[in-house]
């Protein structure tokens, strides 16, 4: 029944979604490649039948838009046929990519829970230092990276910190916002249940508060590691490096490689998609150390 249950209410729906994500693909596929090919067939004296003129375009070697089937080609290849130490590996680029935004991930989630106590604990900090970090918020991140990049480099900081200071950058704010949630999620009957036991202000935080504020931190953790990955790759495009998704994106742009463009969004979307599901996970065993009880 269990089985029924969660093939009719979550497999189907996905399912469904994907499919019509890959049918919707193949079209505009062969619509955005259609000029070129009629241009290449015009100049090659070459009358092709409507489903040759379609297959061409779905097998172009630098397409407008790569077909579903050569970007999971590329992926295959660059994924289980590359040496793991060559730069045209997906899963070498992706660890260079990962281990940057780990560092960032762990600085922002540090500094944003950092924050956020400042802020629900000093009246001054709410007023004066939460409009600031929204405001930071607000600057391109494109603008921010080139700059922290070439102060770093002045002063001989290179490689993994800078990328790691914009994933930091990206990845503290909702950290920060949902644990000022978290932290003053108890209600006020609770918190007059505290003051009537004596509890210290001290052992209110470590015996409300924080256990309260545990599911805003894991929830706004799956935001932040998401954009600790994207502000990783935007910082990997200034730096001039040579391995990382973003440098392979950068790599293909300049070459003209959109097949290899979109292998390797697909391969930052998975890496992003594990680090959310281990977050998840790693969400569910603390739930369960603290007495939860799945739904």
């Amino acid at each position: 029944m269990e089985k029924q249950q969660f093939f009719r209410h979550k497999f189907v729906p996905v399912a469904s979604i994907v499919l019509a994500i890959v049918v919707l693909w193949y079209v505009f596929a062969v619509v955005l490649n259609a000029p070129f090919q009629r241009d290449l067939d015009r100049r090659g004296n070459v009358t092709s039948t409507t489903m040759e003129f379609i297959g061409k375009t779905l097998a172009q070697p630098k397409p407008i838009l790569p077909a579903p089937h050569q970007v999971a080609q590329n992926v295959f290849e660059n994924t289980f046929l590359r040496a793991l130490t060559s730069n045209r590996s997906l899963v070498y680029n992706a660890w260079v990519t990962l281990s940057s935004t780990a560092v960032g991930f762990a600085f922002g989630t540090v500094l944003g829970i950092l924050i956020a106590v400042g802020i629900v604990h000093v009246v001054a900090l709410d007023r004066s230092l939460m409009p600031w970090i929204i405001a930071s918020q607000t600057v391109p991140i494109l603008a921010i990276a080139p700059m922290v990049v070439v102060v770093l480099g002045s002063i001989g900081i290179t490689g993994l910190i800078p990328k790691a200071l914009v994933s930091t950058y990206l990845s503290f704010f909702p950290v920060a916002v949902g644990m000022v949630k978290g932290l003053r999620s108890p209600e006020t009957m609770h918190l007059d249940l505290m003051r009537t036991y004596n509890a210290s202000a001290m052992q209110t935080f470590w015996k409300l508060r924080v256990p309260a504020s545990v599911p805003f931190l894991f929830t706004s953790m799956k935001v932040a590691i998401a954009a600790s990955l994207t502000g990783t790759i935007v910082g990997e495009l200034p730096t001039g490096a040579v391995a990382g998704i973003g440098a392979k994106l950068l790599a293909g742009s300049y070459q003209s490689l959109t097949i290899d463009i979109w292998a390797t969004l697909v391969a930052g979307s998975i890496l992003a998609a594990v680090l959310i599901a281990i977050v998840g996970i790693a969400a569910r065993i603390v739930d369960r150390a603290m007495g939860g009880r799945a739904a």
